[in-house]
Order: C-alpha cells, then structure tokens, then sequence
C-alpha cells in the first residue's frame, strides 16, 4: 500500500485529492544502491574497529604466533616481539577508540546536516583506513602512541552513523525507511562477521601486523563513494525522473526544508531539545543497547582465549557468528516493521517499542544465561549467538529515530579490572544485561515517534516570525 502523494507517516494526509503516485522499484534503484554502498562501508568500519580485539591475543606475550602451528614458515625477518601489556591496559587499548569516536558524534551529525553527510561519512572511512596502516609502527613506538592513533580512528569514525541519518533524511521514503537504514547499518554486524575470524586465520598465517595493513585496503570504498553518491535525489547523476520525484514528494512536509538547498540553518534550539523526554529516551536506551553490543564486540574474542581457551582461529570464527545472527535478524525485523507500519497494523511508535523493548530484554536474558553456562563451550557460544542475534531486532527500533551519541567508550576501561577469571567476567554480563533492561524500561515508558515541536521546521518558521514581530514592537 502506497501513501497519498506528499504523505509522510509522520504527518496527515494531503487533501489535494491527488492519485497516488506509483513506486518505482526498489531492484537497481540509486536508492538501493546508496544502501548497498553505506553496507559496505559499515562493514570497512567495522573490520577496521574489531581487527585489534583478536590482534591482541596475538600482539601480548608472543613472538611469533604461528611459529608453533606452522614451523615450516621461515620468515625472512623476525616478526615484532610480544608486548607485555597487562590486562588493564589492554583494556585502555581497546577502549581507546570510543574516545576519539565520543568527541565527533554531535558534532559530525550537525555538520553533516548543514553540508551534506557523503563527504562526512566518505572522509571518516577514508581516514580510519589509511591511519590503520600505522597501527604495528604505533604498537612498535609503544603503548600510548597506540592508544592514541586508536583514538584518533574514534575520532574519523565518529561522525560515520550521524552522516547516515543526515542522508537517509533525504533519500529514505518513509514507508521503506525501516529496511533502508537497517541494510545500511547492518554492514557492521557483517564486518564483524568478517573480521573477527578473518583476523584470527591472518595472525596464524602472516602474522597480526600483516591484519592492518589488509584491512587498510578498505581505502578503495572511498573511490567507489565519491564516484557513485550524492547527497540528495535532486543532485544525482544516474536516478530517474520517477524515482526522484517519488522520494521528494514522498517525504511530504519536510520536502521544502530538506531540499531546499540550505540544510537546516545555524540555528538549533538546544533548550527545547535538552528539556525534549522522547529525546532524552531515545539517547538513553541507545547507550543502553550500545553497552551491551560493544562489550561482546571488545571483549568477546578475550573472554574466548582467556576463559574458554580456544586457540586464535577458533577463536575468531567462534565470536564472529554472534554478528552473523544480528546481521539476519536485523535485516528480517526491518522488512517486518515496514510491513507492520504499512498496513497499519500498529502506530510507528508502537512498532518501534516492539522491535526496541524485544531487543534489548531478551538479549539480557541470554548474557545472564552465560553466567550459569560455566565452562560449557557449546551452551556458552550458543548463549552469546542468541543474545547478540536478537538484539538485532532493536536495529528498526529505537537506531531509526535518532544518531548514535551515546559514551560507548566507557565499558572498556571500566570493566578491564574484572576480565581476569570466570566470576570476574559475571560481573561484566550481569551490568550489560541489567543495563539493557533500564533502556528497556525507560524507552517502553517515554519513547515515541512521533515529530517534536522542536523539529518541525514549519513550527519552527511560525515562532521565528513571532519573535521578529514582538522584536519591531
């Protein structure tokens, strides 16, 4: 079922009495195309961002990892030597990327809006690609010149998801904006389904500096990027005539404000969004699920070398097929909340309280569960598939209605000081899942998706005239 032409799911219907336009298919549409490009450098970003988790069993306390596997490998010089980094800073080491990646959230989603996010997101890929190539020298330098090229990726990453969201505003129709965001966000639990054992198998092989400098050839996506995007329908090259018009009008009231050539102004008003509940639960609840997805993605791979003792192969392949679930589920809860909102079955907020609340509470279920699975490793892998796969549901939820700015380096280097036994590692998955339950909670009671005052820029044109007249008076 198609909306009225200049409908938005957001907003009533037009009363033109106009027919409905026809949808044009989504098979080889520039929009489809935008989505399979951003999928693809969610996946970059993501081997880049988990590439040091199975590294560093590697990197600690070893001088040739697959010296013992693979003896008849005869290097011509010797591979870097083991560095004796305790498990404190490891974690420093492994948080230190949510530092730089904290500081560009805001900032990248706001400039991103003003100019347009194909450079953002473009440059932030780019830029975390080519400084991974400099992660053995930085490791060789020593411990703090890696943290803060770690830090500095953060930084270039940080403004990735908000320069999304800057586009999808211009591009995703409404009724097809649940599956478009998902397929484009869904390339990080698909970079961390590659990475983690890809990773693991070029330790063994070639040795862990030789990850770094593979995964930097994720600058090629750039070419690719700026060659084939752009920032809004109207200004692409290769779209046509009834996809375009289709996307404009479909967005409906916002039509005017997003395409007419100047963004969303200077002016944002910061108190309304400060004092903004909805807002506030959407933030809230992100961090929520934020904390628990970032946990397993850092640690995971530790927790299964230091507690399960599987050696770096099974290792990488084993913590990747959390992310594998997440990247299915989330992709098939994204065509059925469209579906659902399509039809009406229930209001978008609904929708999104579904999808949201059964991402973040059954995934606490399961993270509690690896706390009684002990040294089961079949319950063990089993509980962590199932807790990361269903969090996936939370990807047409509450990751659809705002960017990502939740403090997600915190976990790494708070929780570092209990990642030394198995009772050490309960502690760390009671926290997640009774985190996840609060964002639960918090986002079923306050969240909506409904448009705030403060965001309808037609409202916001009505209180800027009002001031200018009681300003001449």
């Amino acid at each position: 079922m198609s909306l009225p032409n200049g409908y938005s799911i957001n907003s009533p219907p037009s009363e033109s009495g106009e027919d409905e336009d026809p949808v044009p298919p989504q098979c080889c549409s520039a929009r489809l195309n935008l989505a399979i490009l951003m999928f693809l450098g969610f996946s970059v970003v993501y081997g880049l961002r988990v590439n040091l988790s199975v590294a560093m069993v590697a990197m600690v306390n070893t001088t040739d990892p697959d010296a013992t596997k693979n003896s008849s490998v005869i290097h011509a010089c010797p591979l870097p030597s083991g560095y004796p980094w305790d498990s404190e800073t490891q974690g420093w080491l492994l948080g230190a990327f949510f530092f730089g990646y904290l500081c560009t959230q805001i900032p990248g989603g706001y400039l991103a809006g003003h100019y347009g996010g194909s450079i953002f997101l473009g440059l932030g890929v780019l830029g975390t690609a080519v400084l991974t190539l400099f992660t053995p020298l930085a490791a060789k330098w020593g411990s703090y010149w890696l943290f803060a090229l770690r830090a500095l990726e953060g930084f270039g990453e940080g403004v990735t998801f908000p320069a999304m969201m800057a586009m999808w505003a211009r591009w995703a129709p409404p009724l097809e904006r649940s599956r478009l965001t998902t397929l484009s966000g869904s390339g990080s639990s698909f970079g961390a389904f590659l990475a983690l054992p890809l990773t693991g198998y070029i330790c063994e092989q070639l040795g862990w500096p030789a990850v770094f400098y593979i995964w930097g050839a994720g600058c090629f996506w750039a070419v690719l990027w700026f060659a084939f995007v752009s920032d809004d329908p109207r200004t692409h090259r290769r779209i046509s005539d009834e996809e375009r018009d289709y996307i404009i009008n479909s967005i409906g009231p916002q039509v005017k404000h997003l395409f007419s050539g100047t963004g969303h102004g200077w002016t944002l008003p910061l108190l309304s969004m400060m004092l903004s509940v909805p807002l506030w639960a959407i933030i809230l609840t992100q961090m929520s699920a934020n904390w628990a997805f970032y946990t397993l993605l850092t640690s995971l791979p530790t927790y299964m070398s230091d507690i399960l003792h599987f050696d770096l192969q099974s290792n990488g392949f084993l913590s990747a097929l959390p992310y594998l679930g997440s990247l299915v589920v989330s992709l098939l809860s994204a065509v059925a909340a469209d579906i659902l909102i399509e039809r009406k079955v229930f209001s978008v907020t609904i929708v999104r309280k579904i999808f949201t609340v059964t991402g973040l509470v059954l995934p606490a279920v399961f993270l509690v569960a690896v706390n009684y699975a002990g040294c089961d490793h079949i319950l063990t892998v089993t509980f962590f598939t199932l807790s990361s796969s269903l969090g996936g549901t939370s990807a047409p939820g509450v990751y659809i209605n705002q960017i990502d700015i939740a403090p997600r380096w915190l976990h790494a280097s708070i929780l570092s000081g209990w990642q030394h036994s198995l009772a050490g590692w309960r502690k760390v998955f009671w926290v997640a899942a009774g985190i996840n339950l609060g964002g639960a909670i918090i986002y079923l009671l306050l969240g909506t998706a409904d448009i705030q005052p403060w965001a309808n820029p037609d409202e916001e044109g009505v209180r800027q005239q009002k001031r200018r007249g009681e300003s001449i008076s």
